[in-house]
């Protein structure tokens, strides 16, 4: 347990395996998390409903890339009826802050005019994307950002995405469960392979495109 976080404390984390988390966001502490099974979703099996695609295909959104970190991540910081309960406290959203700060942490963005409704935070490392959270208040605002994220991710050349535990949320979208020294195996052939970050702007289309 740890009070106190830092950027190069995170990237080796990461680099390692392990990633951090809160009881709660009032808690003090945080605890480091190296589960039996790790959840991820593969690249090449990413799995985009009839209804999802028209949606995105349609562009309800503005979608943007790394504009507002910090109201991302206090969006999914944010209490909810659905989960009332969040593991982000504010030792974290100033580590991670910190990484946006150097590059390695990133956002995928959905806005109605001036208005955040959705979206997702991950960090880079090598040909990884560590997926963090998501957070929506519009329908379909984070299926949006993450069918967006995936693209971003097959078009920058990234080799995995790691998205720690499988909800039936994620399930439905491709993700799979796998034990953790098949997870290490990948994170080393990835985490030290070439990949670029796409932060340009997306028609839906193209995000579409990109996934087939």
């Amino acid at each position: 347990m740890t009070t106190r976080l830092d950027s190069d404390l995170l990237l080796r984390a990461y680099a390692a395996g392990v990633f951090p988390m809160a009881d709660a966001g009032d808690a003090a502490e945080i605890f480091w998390v190296n589960p039996d099974e790790r959840g991820i979703l593969p690249l090449d099996g990413f799995h985009v409903s009839r209804r999802l695609m028209r949606t995105v295909r349609a562009e309800p959104f503005e979608m943007r890339c790394d504009c507002d970190f910090a109201a991302v991540m206090r969006g999914c910081a944010a209490a909810t009826e659905d989960r009332p309960k969040t593991w982000i406290n504010e030792a974290l959203i100033a580590a991670y802050s910190e990484l946006f700060c150097r590059g390695y942490a990133h956002t995928v963005e959905a806005w109605r005019g001036d208005e955040l409704v959705g979206g997702l935070y991950g960090v880079t490392l090598g040909a990884v994307f560590f997926g963090e959270s998501m957070f929506s208040r519009a329908t379909d605002a984070s299926k949006v950002a993450l069918t967006h994220l995936v693209a971003r991710l097959r078009l920058g050349g990234f080799a995995l995405l790691d998205v720690q535990f499988v909800t039936p949320h994620l399930r439905r979208f491709g993700a799979v469960s796998i034990p953790r020294h098949d997870y290490r195996r990948l994170l080393a052939a990835s985490v030290s392979a070439p990949a670029h970050w796409l932060a340009r702007p997306l028609r839906g289309s193209e995000a579409l495109a990109a996934l087939l």
